[in-house]
């Protein structure tokens, strides 16, 4: 039961943070732009990724669709990850570990109101 809260809380970290930074993409906030700038995304890019992120958050809040929510979140940060290592930047690509990782203990703990039998 704990265990549940506890993923339950996770779950519900990781759809705001996925809103809050798909907002920022959305409404193109400079420090979105600037940092997709450095790997050639335009605005329309920019938004379309946010778009897809706050659609993945709120898929997370669906048992049919919380597996493909969570999927689509941790490519997206996964994208995130692999750009900031091109562009050698480890800090940056150190950053987005804990969110990755958080996307992959939600998948592990499961969804918290499943039935179980």
């Amino acid at each position: 039961m704990v265990l549940k809260v506890i993923n339950a809380a996770l779950i519900l970290f990781a759809v705001f943070m996925g809103l809050k930074q798909g907002w920022a993409m959305v409404n193109g906030k400079p420090e979105m732009l600037e940092m997709f700038e450095k790997w050639n995304f335009n605005k329309t890019g920019v938004m379309v990724n946010g778009l897809i992120t706050m659609v993945s958050a709120v898929f997370i809040l669906f048992p049919r669709t919380f597996l493909l929510g969570n999927f689509l979140m941790g490519a997206g940060i996964l994208m995130i990850i692999c750009l900031q290592l091109l562009n050698k930047d480890l800090k940056g690509a150190a950053i987005e570990l804990p969110f990755l990782a958080l996307n992959l203990l939600i998948i592990y703990f499961q969804y918290p109101l499943a039935k179980t039998t």
